[in-house]
């Protein structure tokens, strides 16, 4: 995902000045090094569920005070620091789009991407 041209067509949206003062991103990246024990990890394996993906992004579009939420997770296999996961929620106000970013973060981190670390 190209963040500033995603960012300039959300823009151009019909309503995009009427409904958005805040627009929050999340750019995932692969670590060199596992959460579970900090060991090396030299690929990652990937693989969302882009059914279970799109699910979520439209269950946090019918928030109040959020206009859109994009969502790009790739899958394959990945070297550390190489882009993985994109969220972009754009709304209202910072009450409604953090928590919302937050909260679509952790959902489709939990329900919608199988990872495999390799050393």
């Amino acid at each position: 995902m190209d963040i500033s041209q995603r960012l300039a067509e959300l823009k151009r949206l019909p309503g995009f000045t009427e409904h958005v003062g805040m627009m929050l991103v999340h750019n995932g990246v692969v670590r060199g090094w596992s959460r579970q024990d900090g060991r090396t990890v030299a690929r990652l394996r990937v693989q969302p569920d882009y059914d279970r993906i799109e699910a979520i992004r439209k269950e946090y579009e019918q928030r109040p005070g959020i206009f859109k939420v994009l969502i790009e997770a790739r899958g394959g296999e990945f070297a550390p620091g190489d882009d993985l996961l994109f969220i972009v929620v754009a709304g209202d106000v910072r009450e409604n789009v953090a928590p919302a970013l937050s909260e679509v973060l952790h959902r489709v981190k939990e329900e919608a991407m199988a990872k495999e670390e390799m050393s």
